[in-house]
């Protein structure tokens, strides 16, 4: 099919966000003309993430809708006329795939007919608060049609490209499911930075009542230094990438949070002593900023940073749980842990929802059973979880209570992943005393990278994991808004894929399929979807 040769429509059918909850179709969007560096991409399919919703709750307060300040000059953003920062209406859909139906005079990497999956975080475009993303501060693929500029989709730090080719073998929904289970790899895979920062800035605050051990030592040729006693003598809005504080003070470390640079690491050195409570950590910066916590109870600070593991992934005899495990990433989580092939891990699914956690019985049991793993499904109100159980806890609920939880339910040595996006200046009380002595390292990541999704294309096109167990329902534009509603409220079991083309379909759960569309529903594959099933839907619906 020459698509470089289609007449799309003017305009198009589209989602928007136009202001803080509120979410609306345009049934007239206009589709945007397409620049000389510009691709035109026509939506094949587009999942749903919880992180639209937050996107719908916090709008242009939202770290990846506020302004861009670098990786793109003025004049450029300028010509990209799907940028939309601050309060100006978003189209969001950060979860596609796509074909490419238009290239721009000067584009060179990308041909149009094909059919890419789309990597939406821009990590090499700064804003503000955080860095760019298609679906936040740029248009993204609730609608028909999305627009992005060659200048955005190459990484220049790498040459890497945002438009990852993949074959015809996959259903688009299998493809656009990708994303999320990229971000799930990415929270195992991503590399933590496990000494100061080479040619980085390093503040030490000490309250003097100890003498530090190696500390010139472990610091020597990191950078620049600053010591200090007293608050006063740091300058207001002053960031560090490594901040070493000598004491037991939750006041103090309190006001030295927000000192600490973007992927900075905070060394506690309590040399015996302990803080009378717990310290308000702000969790939405782990997550979204990859600020880290370490500590020891002695006085060098070599320590600290010495059991920082060089990733997060699971070890061998791990025994990890999974709370929030019945929900969609949930789901993607703990089908990881049961099919990583690592020797001895154990896994309780946890959550409080005996409907969903019947479904993810339902897909777990066989997976387990066959990768020879063994598997809990919990409802924790009636299954309380026992404390100092677990090596590794994963967070999918963004409830501070939770996080807090965790501290207690880790044992020593344990990883806490902090998977739920928690909003930056979400602050949690955080008993510290246990942190630093059971050596617990809490993290969080934000997003997926290239290699990962690349990793995922690899095992789904090869066969090795169909990412359309994850899925729950599916629905043309005219049901988006009841999907944000239903994923905005956790009463979805599963993902959501979004068929932008079926513009009058409205939200129907797989289960539901068979009895509303008896075709459909005899090509699928003992209730889960399929490429036959996604086909014919599309030719009827």
């Amino acid at each position: 099919m020459n698509l470089q040769a289609m007449e799309p429509t003017v305009t198009q059918y589209a989602i928007q966000i136009t202001a803080k909850d509120h979410v609306e179709i345009n049934p007239e969007m206009p589709i945007p003309d397409v620049g000389p560096t510009q691709i035109l991409l026509k939506i094949e399919a587009c999942g749903i993430c919880f992180s639209d919703t937050k996107l719908m709750h916090a709008f242009e307060n939202h770290p990846r809708k506020t302004p861009i300040t670098g990786g793109l000059t003025e004049a450029e953003l300028a010509e990209i006329l799907t940028y939309r920062p601050g309060g100006e209406p978003v189209v969001p859909g950060h979860e596609p795939v796509a074909r490419i139906a238009r290239v721009g005079t000067e584009v060179t990497r990308f041909e149009v007919g094909q059919r890419v999956l789309v990597q939406t975080d821009y990590r090499h475009i700064p804003t503000v608060a955080s860095n760019a993303a298609f679906g936040y501060d740029f248009d993204g693929a609730l609608a028909e049609y999305a627009l992005v500029d060659e200048r955005m989709v190459i990484d220049p730090r790498t040459d890497e490209s945002l438009l990852i080719p993949v074959t015809e073998i996959p259903s688009s929904s299998a493809v656009a499911l990708i994303e999320p289970w990229a971000c799930v790899e990415t929270a195992y895979a991503w590399p933590e930075r496990q000494g100061p920062l080479v040619g980085g800035s390093v503040l030490v605050v000490t309250d003097g009542c100890c003498v530090l051990e190696g500390l010139d030592a472990l610091i020597a040729g990191y950078g620049s230094r600053t010591d200090v006693v007293d608050l006063a003598e740091i300058k207001e809005g002053s960031i560090f990438d490594d901040i070493i504080y000598v004491g037991a003070d939750a006041d103090v470390l309190e006001k030295l949070g927000p000192h600490l640079a973007n992927r900075g690491i905070m060394n506690i050195i309590t040399c015996g002593r302990e803080f009378e409570r717990p310290v308000n950590i702000d969790v939405g910066r782990i997550h979204y900023d990859l600020i880290r916590y370490v500590g020891t109870t002695g006085c060098n600070p070599y320590d600290g940073y010495s059991w920082i593991p060089e990733t997060c992934e699971l070890r061998h005899n791990e025994s990890i749980a999974i709370i929030g495990a019945a929900g969609p990433m949930g789901l993607m989580h703990t089908v990881r842990a049961a099919t990583m092939g690592i020797e001895g891990i154990t896994i309780d699914a946890v959550d409080v929802s005996d409907e969903r956690l019947k479904r993810l019985e339902e897909v777990l049991a066989p997976i387990a059973a066959k990768a020879g793993v063994a598997s809990r499904v919990l409802n924790s109100t009636a299954t309380p979880l026992v404390e100092n159980s677990y090596s590794y806890v994963a967070l999918m609920v963004p409830a501070t209570p939770l996080i807090t939880q965790a501290v207690s339910l880790a044992s020593e040595g344990a990883i806490i992943n902090a998977f739920a996006g928690f909003a930056i200046g979400t602050t949690a009380a955080m008993d510290m005393n246990a942190m630093i002595a059971k050596r617990l390292y809490a993290v969080g990541t934000s997003g997926s990278r290239v290699q990962d999704m690349v990793t995922m294309v690899r095992r789904l096109e090869a066969g090795q994991v169909d990412t359309n167990i994850s899925l729950d329902a599916i629905t043309g534009i005219a049901g988006v808004l009841d999907a944000i509603e239903s994923v905005n409220n956790r009463t979805s079991q599963g993902k959501i894929m979004v068929y932008p083309q079926l513009k009058d379909l409205g939200l129907l759960r797989l289960v539901e399929i068979p009895d509303r569309f008896p075709e459909v529903g005899a090509l699928m594959d003992g209730g889960s979807w399929t490429k036959q099933a996604e086909a014919k839907l599309l030719s009827i619906a």
